[in-house]
């Protein structure tokens, strides 16, 4: 009798203390589940940036614009993010007066404006017009440089393929709307990061040929070649380029070529 007692009394207390086990369980609460990951931050509907260079000389489209000597450049652009975009640009120049003394007029300042389309196989297509103005005082009857040109680009990764035409007398020379420009371009990053203190390293090239319409003496074609790399967040770099243009056509009145093979060092902050 007591063993049966004393049976009963041990599959009790086993009882109670499964039952006070499965309370105690059901009373913890279980692990916190891991957060869910931040949500990108939005696309901005604008973008604003700026950069600012110094370079051992201008060179456009192969023809120096400062003699040879060194300019500051800079510039600001505004963009959308359906693709719109406008900006300005502006370098100290000197060709004009380089050419006739009796100019005065020291600043190239460029307005521009367009519309970036995102195409199929990471092709890109850029309309756009771009303003040349150059601020200065002009003897009567001269044929002032002011510019507009209407521009077409296609980019496809690393190659951009870019024709601009002019709507006015380009540049200064006369009855010479619907002069045009051609041009190929590329930039190629051959190295992302070399480490903190040296950046990405990029090669780029460019063809381009100028035909001016009634003022076929000055037409030429154009070259460039050279490399620039990121150093301590700023970009430096250096290139060649030169021309095939006729050197009487570019020879200022100090007797210098302005169109001959030249270098170009420049160093350039983005912000």
């Amino acid at each position: 009798m007591n063993q049966k007692l004393r049976l009963r009394s041990s599959l009790a207390a086993a009882a109670l203390a499964a039952t006070l086990a499965g309370s105690a369980l059901a009373q913890t609460p279980p692990p916190a589940a891991a957060p869910a990951p931040a949500a990108p931050a939005p696309e901005p509907d604008w973008t604003f940036t700026g950069n600012v260079g110094l370079y051992s000389q201008y060179v456009f489209r192969g023809i120096s614009q400062t003699n040879e000597k060194p300019a500051l450049q800079g510039g600001f652009d505004l963009g959308h993010k359906s693709g719109f975009y406008v900006g300005t640009w502006a370098s100290n120049i000197s060709w004009l007066s380089d050419g006739n003394p009796d100019v005065s007029a020291s600043l190239e300042w460029d307005f521009y404006g367009g519309y970036k389309w995102t195409l199929p196989a990471d092709f890109v297509l850029d309309l756009g017009v771009l303003y040349y103005w150059y601020p200065g005082t002009y003897p009567s009857g001269y044929i002032k440089p002011n510019t507009t040109e209407l521009y077409a680009a296609l980019t496809w990764k690393w190659i951009t393929g870019k024709y601009s035409y002019s709507v006015d007398d380009t540049f200064g020379f006369a009855n010479s709307s619907g002069s045009d420009y051609w041009e190929l371009n590329a930039s190629y990053d051959v190295v992302e990061k070399v480490n903190d203190v040296i950046g990405k390293v990029t090669i780029f090239g460019h063809l381009g040929k100028q035909k001016f319409r009634n003022n076929g003496f000055y037409d030429y074609g154009d070259w460039k070649v050279g490399a620039s790399t990121e150093l301590w967040g700023v970009t430096v770099g250096i290139f060649g380029t030169g021309t095939d243009a006729e050197a009487a056509a570019y020879t200022n009145r100090f007797g210098k070529n302005t169109a001959n093979n030249q270098f170009v060092a420049y160093v350039q902050k983005t912000f």
